[in-house]
């Protein structure tokens, strides 16, 4: 059940539990109505959309995209044990798939994320988001970064539109790179 499934759902039944709830309660008191129904309305959206959210989410987890035998993710540029100076621009390349930007679900294709000086993240999980993993949502096939003097470890990992590696994980040898 998608997201927009779920949403439908929880609408329909938000538009009922109005109108039953004015109906029995709204004669009485319309403070009751206002102030009462309000929480009590609250409560139930934020409840029934984390639920959804939870729910969806945790099927796309369990269904990783399959990537195409034989893919093979790797770097251009820099080369591993390169000395380079900044800002450093790094180029990736990709066999045996293609590139998409997240979002488009397409057969045999995905995004690429660099992990700077960090190991590769679990691949049953979402790839994190953070300052170690960068994400290039849009497509991107190259990068130009500001890294600090001295030694860095650099890998890229394909993802599919969810920010999912694929199964089995397409991934770089880890390369290691000195900043002057």
């Amino acid at each position: 059940m998608s997201v927009l499934e779920n949403l439908d759902l929880y609408n329909r039944f938000y538009s009922g539990f109005r109108a039953r709830y004015k109906k029995r309660f709204a004669p009485y008191s319309s403070k009751v109505y206002d102030k009462g129904a309000f929480v009590v309305i609250n409560f139930l959206k934020t409840s029934v959309i984390a639920v959804a959210c939870i729910f969806s989410f945790s099927v796309f987890a369990d269904e990783r995209t399959p990537s195409n035998e034989g893919a093979k993710v790797y770097f251009i540029s820099p080369k591993n044990g390169e000395t380079v100076s900044g800002p450093v621009t790094v180029r990736f390349g990709l066999k045996g798939m293609g590139v998409a930007p997240a979002g488009v679900e397409q057969e045999g294709t995905g995004h690429h994320h660099l992990i700077i000086d960090a190991p590769l993240p679990p691949f049953d999980d979402y790839i994190p988001m953070d300052e170690n993993h960068r994400h290039f949502g849009g497509g991107q096939t190259e990068v130009t970064i500001e890294l600090k003097p001295g030694t860095h470890t650099l890998q890229l990992l394909l993802a599919d539109q969810y920010h999912l590696p694929h199964l089995p994980a397409v991934h770089s040898e880890k390369i290691t790179i000195t900043v002057k």
